[in-house]
């Protein structure tokens, strides 16, 4: 059994999960505990306050009784908005909290697109101009490079009801002819049902929120996993 728990913040598209987990191996366990979600979420400060060290301290104890392995951060733009040292300094903290290892989506963009040889991405996501560049900023410091973007502001309302057809116009929006990858790091989207449409459509590797926070948990847990329909990412090697 491998157990990765997962931080996430309030409740939007964590139904992704239970579906990844029956993609999944039967022995891997993604238990989800749900932290404090401020109202704006979508600006800098209140990123930062959503996640600041006390509020991702206070789930931890949950996630240990569950016998988690490892802990992640479900938020990729609440780790993005820490700046590259902030976010380095977050997961710390992180893990001397939960006496486990630790990380968050944010830096699972970063490792899955090194995995995957991607050093050119697209980035699709309803975001405000200053999370994009946090973004960008961050994934520049890990040696991505974005190469576009895309995707008009929504609210996270509206974000979390989007299905398919809403689901592939922001990747294909988003892509471009040098990009390596396409990622869609929006944590408030529901990606999981959609990404062998994805990576059919783009016709390149799709890195989505929920799919890099479990491939990043189950990295730290020293855990491989391969997986249908999960993306290049959980493809096994060779096929």
């Amino acid at each position: 059994m491998t157990t990765v728990g997962l931080l996430y913040p309030g409740h939007l598209a964590e139904e992704d999960f239970p579906r990844l987990e029956v993609l999944l191996d039967s022995d891997i366990r993604l238990p989800l505990v749900h932290t404090d979600r401020t109202e704006d979420s979508r600006h800098g400060d209140a990123l930062r306050e959503m996640s600041a060290p006390q509020r991702l301290a206070a789930g931890v104890d949950e996630l240990r009784l569950a016998g988690a392995e490892s802990v992640v951060w479900a938020s990729a733009a609440g780790g993005f908005v820490h700046g590259p040292e902030g976010a380095h300094r977050q997961v710390r903290e992180l893990a001397l909290a939960a006496g486990l290892p630790a990380s968050s989506t944010a830096f699972g963009f970063a490792h899955a697109a090194r995995r995957l040889k991607a050093v050119r991405v697209a980035v699709a996501a309803a975001w405000p101009e200053e999370i994009q560049a946090y973004c960008a900023a961050f994934l520049a410091a890990e040696g991505v490079e974005v190469v576009a973007t895309g995707g008009a502001l929504a609210p996270v309302a509206e974000v979390v009801s989007w299905g398919r057809e809403e689901v592939l116009g922001l990747a294909v929006s988003a892509d471009h002819p040098t990009a390596d990858a396409v990622l869609l790091p929006d944590t408030a989207l529901h990606t999981a049902a959609h990404l062998d449409e994805l990576e059919e459509r783009l016709a390149k590797p799709v890195l989505t929120a929920s799919q890099v926070t479990v491939w990043e948990g189950l990295r730290l847990a020293d855990r491989r996993a391969w997986a249908f329909h999960l993306g290049t990412l959980f493809a096994r090697p060779g096929l």
